[in-house]
């Protein structure tokens, strides 16, 4: 958090619910006057219900919104010092870009040349001088991002809110925006909540980006510490490319992954301690096999991205790594790898097994995750006991017919760890389930699930 003194916005605890369903649970966040902060997640991690929350279009299930030190938690939207620039621009189409940049001025009375004077400020500072008689549905997509955005700096909001407000443009039109965005912010000097899924966007835009996932917020940081220094294997992921593998902490400065022992800077973890490593793939270096390689492996890949090479080596041990360089290694090419140690970025892991909570049924039996399992170890405790329940991700089963599993859901997440993948399932009753599996699955997938008796390990809670 930073000093109170100069946050804008501070948000303690905030939480929210549609119906049954949590999607926004115990949020803090701070943001400072004049700061540009992104809100970066997927669909459906919760950033769109958080701008609501902050512009009052939503009001929340729990906490508490201050802005420009008065709580606004309940103030309804036109009470408070903020305004936002929606994805759909939401213009009138029955009036020209001069009136619906006024329309706000209109509606509180304000004197016509102070009107006029506010008008035709931010159409010099949109670059849309000579456009105020345009019928807006004559407009580029881009054109009228910035008559939206002129009819929001308009009114002197303290904070400007825009929620994905590029999404629609094509690419070269959404990088043009992004330039005059960053302009603009510099030049009008209050602070934007920028809401959007596009990490290349985040990283481009922000002072500080605060990334999401499922209703809780992963990591925030810099640009260069999210990407540098990921909380997590989800930010890693998410956030640019990455290789992400299981790994052994050794010792202090000494982790082994993908079968070899290497060098790194990390330290403060148990000796032997399972983690994870990243390694960017711009950091891995690529060359001619020799004495100076940590890793050999072929070239199964490479593709020209423009700026550099991307290639795919796959090891002797069976893990591959993706590499981008400038130089080009051709398909089949046997190669050499090396990275060095502070490229190395070493992470606790987040779980090693699935855990639930459970009860046992019968000597045959125990019941989790709502369901009632066969389990070889149900015997050794008393019926009705509760107990907590341990399943290895590598010991799930899944199938491609739901209705051949015990339970149902949907891929909600899937990492690649080199020489596998690791997959996050949600069930039809809200649990993620955890799952190593070599099979090749896409987000959204539905399948069924399995778990089978001698594969359920049970202990008293």
């Amino acid at each position: 958090m930073q000093n109170i003194a100069n946050d804008i916005i501070t948000i303690e605890h905030l939480s929210h619910t549609f119906g049954d369903k949590t999607v926004l649970k115990d949020i803090n966040l701070s943001i400072g006057k004049g700061e540009f902060v992104t809100i970066l997640g997927p669909s459906g991690c919760g950033k769109t219900t958080l701008m609501r929350l902050i512009a009052g279009f939503l009001k929340a299930s729990g906490g508490k919104i201050t802005i420009d030190g008065k709580e606004m938690t309940h103030t309804p939207p036109h009470l408070r010092p903020v305004n936002t620039v929606f994805q759909k621009y939401a213009l009138f189409p029955h009036l020209n870009v001069y009136n619906n940049i006024a329309f706000g001025l209109q509606l509180k009375k304000m004197p016509k040349e102070e009107i006029q004077k506010r008008v035709m400020q931010v159409l010099k500072m949109v670059i849309m001088t000579d456009y105020e008689e345009r019928d807006v549905d004559s407009l580029s997509g881009g054109q009228q991002q910035r008559v939206a955005i002129a009819r929001a700096i308009v009114n002197q909001p303290e904070v400007l809110l825009l929620d994905e407000p590029l999404a629609a443009l094509d690419l070269k039109m959404r990088k043009d925006m992004q330039m005059e965005i960053k302009a603009m912010h510099k030049k009008l000097g209050i602070s934007f909540v920028y809401i959007t899924h596009d990490q290349e966007e985040a990283l481009t835009l922000s002072d500080r980006i605060v990334v999401m996932r499922e209703g809780v917020i992963q990591q925030i940081g810099t640009p260069t510490e999210i990407y540098n220094e990921p909380a997590n294997s989800y930010v890693a992921d998410f956030i640019g490319e990455s290789n992400i593998l299981n790994g052994i902490m050794i010792k202090d400065s000494l982790v082994s992954f993908a079968g070899h022992e290497i060098e790194c800077v990390d330290k403060g973890f148990a000796p032997n301690e399972p983690v994870e490593v990243v390694i960017r793939p711009e950091d891995i270096y690529i060359f001619e096999l020799s004495e100076a390689a940590q890793f050999s492996g072929q070239v199964t890949s490479c593709i020209f991205k423009g700026v550099h090479y991307e290639m795919m080596v796959l090891t002797p041990e069976g893990f591959e790594f993706m590499i981008q360089d400038y130089h080009q290694f051709e398909v089949g090419r046997t190669v050499g790898l090396r990275v060095k140690p502070f490229d190395i970025q070493v992470m606790k892991k987040e779980r090693h097994l699935n855990t639930f909570e459970g009860i046992v049924v019968d000597k045959n039996h125990v019941k989790f995750l709502d369901q009632t399992f066969k389990c070889n170890e149900a015997q050794k405790f008393a019926v009705g006991t509760k107990v907590k329940v341990l399943v290895e991700f590598a010991n799930v089963l899944l199938h491609d017919n739901e209705e051949e599993g015990m339970l149902s859901g949907v891929v909600s997440f899937i990492l690649y760890k080199g020489n596998h993948y690791h997959i996050t399932v949600l069930t039809q009753d809200g649990d993620n389930i955890f799952v190593d599996t070599n099979d090749i699955w896409d987000d959204a997938d539905r399948i069924g699930i399995s778990i089978m008796p001698e594969f359920i390990k049970i202990e008293n809670i």
